[in-house]
């Protein structure tokens, strides 16, 4: 008789997209029995189905494995990340297109795309058009798709100075750094074993717990579940259409706000890569900016907000001022850490200010995004740290031109090489942006539309399709290539330019 830990040592021979394809049929599973449960039997078949063949073909491809002696190469479990946003979404729209019935195969898999990099965007905007056990598949797919990051930020991109580490590590982005000793002799795949150990019970546990409390503040248990593994994984994806039409209220908001933080920084959950060299939570840059961030933007909108209440006549309602400010406050951490979700409060908020569509501050906030290795997409707050201090260190070179830097390691690290390759980011991302614009742009999408699209596809929010401009996009209403380009840039927003172009380059896959 097989021993567990024999089992396990042979499952960890198994291609890494392969293990991910079987735990996305066993997933299946859970709308299935949510199906049943309600008597949507059709959707719960599709559901049930797919996930019986999806384990059948995991099976017989391990038995066929078997006995093989493992080739993980440096970029192999890049590559195999690569393919878990591209190919797999296809198997996971499988039961969404079976189960919905009404909707081509293309457009279910550019919604599982959406899902599975947590951006969030949905083609099936109109109210009713999908069922709860859609719903609940869609949010879970995000969910999922946060877990895989969560892990793959410390076990995979970490070691090959990506996703952001390239900011603080000493080694070439795509290269391991032989002088990091938290990644020397180290396997890849026990690496991976111990992240996914360490850090799935933490994510769990958080979405099971934010689901309690949100169905203690009076949203129901789809709504809440479906807002909670949002929130964690930053997919922004909502049965009801967001924060704004869930039941819990303001006091539900609140909750969800502070597990928002957890998008800011690793390091409120996890003290496992290099980011945490940097002394504690309340010394972490990425945390320390977010909150300025959140703190500031609201704060400079509320003063805008008084002033205009001044002038309607209404600078005695303290209610009103109260709504405003956390309107504000919540919809700031929300597109901040790419959730995307709004506040109820936050037409208030527009209203009494004047702002009828802010939707450049929205974008802004969006673009600069959330904390190395978190769920969070766009540019990331280390980077903007790093490119802040290196602007720092030019002005304090004009006055004193030979001034010597102070710091620690990391620190001065950022500064020598780390802001060099943060502003190479920032140029990559900008020409991605005006790539995506202008290819959207020439598929026949209106220029601003087109780069409303681009701003959400790489910054993984996809929310900002209806607030960012003055009316909703439809993605329904795109052609076939506008959707397929879209998708494509979902994917890159997700991986970021840096690590496709380690996955093209010949030199890293000889190495």
């Amino acid at each position: 008789m097989m021993r567990p830990s024999d089992l396990q040592d042979r499952m960890l021979q198994l291609p890494l997209f392969l293990l991910m394809f079987g735990a996305a049929s066993a997933f299946m599973l859970v709308p299935a029995i949510h199906g049943s449960v309600i008597r949507e039997l059709a959707t719960a078949r599709a559901f049930l189905y797919s996930a019986v063949l999806g384990l059948l073909l995991f099976a017989l491809i391990a038995l066929a494995h078997a006995g093989r002696s493992p080739r993980h190469g440096t970029l192999g479990p890049l590559m195999s990340l690569f393919a878990a946003f591209t190919v797999l979404p296809a198997f996971l729209a499988v039961p969404f297109h079976e189960g919905l019935g009404t909707t081509s195969f293309l457009n279910a898999y550019i919604e599982m795309v959406s899902s599975f990099t947590t951006t969030g965007a949905t083609l099936f905007d109109t109210p009713g058009r999908l069922n709860d056990t859609l719903n609940l598949w869609r949010a879970q797919v995000g969910w999922m798709g946060g877990l895989l990051m969560w892990i793959a930020a410390s076990a995979i991109l970490a070691p090959l100075s990506l996703g952001g580490f390239e900011v603080t590590a000493r080694a070439e982005p795509g290269r391991y750094d032989e002088r990091n000793m938290r990644y020397r002799h180290v396997e890849g795949r026990a690496r991976l074993v111990k992240v996914f150990k360490a850090l799935v019970p933490i994510y769990t546990g958080l979405t099971i717990l934010l689901w309690i409390l949100l169905i203690v503040g009076g949203d129901r248990s789809l709504v809440a579940l479906c807002h909670a593994m949002s929130v964690m994984a930053t997919s922004g994806i909502s049965p009801v259409g967001g924060a704004s039409g869930a039941g819990s209220g303001i006091g539900g908001e609140m909750v969800m706000a502070l597990f928002m933080l957890f998008a800011l920084s690793r390091m409120t959950f996890s003290t496992d890569t290099v980011t945490s060299d940097s002394g504690g939570l309340l010394q972490d840059p990425e945390f320390r900016i977010g909150i300025a961030v959140v703190l500031g933007v609201p704060f400079i909108l509320f003063l805008r907000h008084f002033l205009g209440a001044i002038d309607v006549g209404e600078q005695n309602s303290l209610v009103a001022a109260g709504q405003a400010l956390w309107g504000a406050v919540f919809t700031v951490l929300s597109f901040l850490s790419t959730t995307g979700f709004t506040s109820a409060y936050w037409e208030t908020s527009q209203n009494w200010s004047g702002l009828a569509t802010p939707g450049m501050i929205l974008m802004g906030l969006a673009l600069i995004g959330g904390g190395v290795a978190t769920t969070a997409g766009g540019v990331k707050l280390l980077r903007v740290f790093a490119l802040y201090q290196a602007g720092l260190r030019e002005m304090e070179k004009l006055v004193h031109p030979h001034s010597v830097s102070s710091g620690n390691t990391v620190g001065r690290r950022v500064l020598k090489g780390g802001a060099f390759i943060a502003w190479v980011f920032f140029m990559l991302f900008a020409m991605s942006l005006a790539l995506v614009t202008t290819v959207l742009a020439g598929l026949g999408v209106e220029f601003e539309a087109a780069m409303t699209m681009a701003v959400a596809a790489l910054s993984t929010t996809g929310p900002l399709l209806e607030w960012a401009g003055d009316a909703p996009i439809r993605l329904q209403e795109l052609g076939p290539a506008a959707k397929s380009v879209f998708a494509a840039a979902m994917v890159l927003g997700r991986l970021e330019t840096l690590a496709i172009i380690a996955l093209l380059t010949p030199d890293l896959w000889r190495s």
